[in-house]
């Protein structure tokens, strides 16, 4: 059995697929498997994928094949509970890695058996100066963000504790995973990883940023573009989904007028940006689903965890707002 699997889910992604995989050949860590979940894909990437299940014998790779999308939440659980390893990478399969990637991830991770996750330093492969993520902050106007986007690579040297790890090419430990569940598939695609990483931040675990494991990221590759219609509808869904789920009411009731502040700022945004419809139909949505969530059991959550998490959303809405001046103003 493989320490790691690297679980790679593809939608249509045969321009991307090969050199993803091929950047997984030269890594220094050798213990490890590749399992692609092919979400239904109409492309040529099924038979790109059968012929490296056939003639590839360098690397240990696998494929499951899906009938339909189930999206990325989906498609990748049924990645997660394909696999037995200790550790899982989830990688986008618009990304191209370090050699020491894999290697360098397993060791930040086999520090503390508290980590759950470990976020590597993403670049944007059209720019390689510039940071793509450098895992994910939240903020109290609702809002996650990709800490480090758009700023320079070589003023992230240093470790630090993250409130989320982006889930194109963190790694994970499967134990955890196993005991707080997998993505909420409900989510479909976009910030079923911040609600997983909050889950798991609620039972005091920790997630972790390295930067000496690099990786290349092109970026909404998938989705085709930075901000469409279903991308706007979806997370503005997820988002409501997101609260209601791992805030207690408490925390919602205190929390409410910098979340309505969000909203309204979100909802000039994306005015101005052509997708109003989409995001007013995508909270139209979140709400009317609400019962349909699967909300924390906050019964089983430490209140001193709660306070902590809430104290951390405080301190993130400040760095949201530094790094957004700092990278307008440069």
């Amino acid at each position: 059995m493989s320490k790691v699997t690297i679980i790679i889910p593809n939608y249509n992604g045969i321009k991307f697929m090969k050199d993803c995989i091929e950047s997984l050949r030269t890594q220094t860590y050798k213990n490890f498997e590749i399992l692609v979940v092919d979400n239904g894909s109409k492309d040529e990437s099924v038979d790109y994928l059968r012929d490296l299940e056939s003639y590839e014998s360098n690397l240990n790779i696998k494929v499951i094949y899906l009938d339909e999308n189930l999206g990325f939440a989906g498609g990748v659980n049924v990645g997660l509970a394909a696999c037995d390893s200790k550790y899982v990478i989830l990688l986008n399969n618009d990304t191209e890695v370090f050699p020491d990637y894999v290697e360098t991830l397993v060791n930040a991770i086999e520090k503390s058996e508290k980590i759950f996750a470990i976020n590597p330093l993403m670049i944007n492969a059209h720019d390689k100066e510039l940071v793509d993520d450098a895992g994910d902050g939240y903020s109290l106007l609702g809002w996650g963000y990709q800490i480090g986007v758009g700023e320079k690579v070589a003023d992230f040297t240093k470790r630090r504790a993250v409130f989320s790890a982006c889930a194109g090419a963190s790694i994970y430990r499967k134990s955890i995973l196993d005991e707080i569940g997998y993505f909420d598939e409900m989510h479909f695609a976009y910030l079923e990883d911040m609600d997983l990483s909050f889950r798991a931040r609620l039972r005091g675990y920790i997630i972790g940023f390295e930067p000496r494991a690099k990786v290349y990221h092109l970026g909404s590759a998938t989705s085709g573009s930075k901000y469409n219609s279903f991308k706007v509808r979806l997370a503005a869904r997820n988002n409501i989904y997101l609260i209601y789920k791992n805030m207690t009411n408490l925390q919602i009731a205190f929390n409410f007028f910098p979340l309505l502040l969000g909203t309204l700022i979100k909802t000039v945004f994306f005015f101005k940006k052509g997708f109003l419809t989409d995001y007013i139909s995508g909270l139209k949505e979140g709400f009317k689903n609400l019962g349909e969530c699967e909300r924390v059991d906050f019964s089983e959550i430490r209140k001193t965890d709660i306070l902590a998490l809430e104290g951390e959303i405080i301190v993130g809405t400040f760095e949201y707002v530094y790094r957004f001046i700092k990278r307008h103003s440069s």
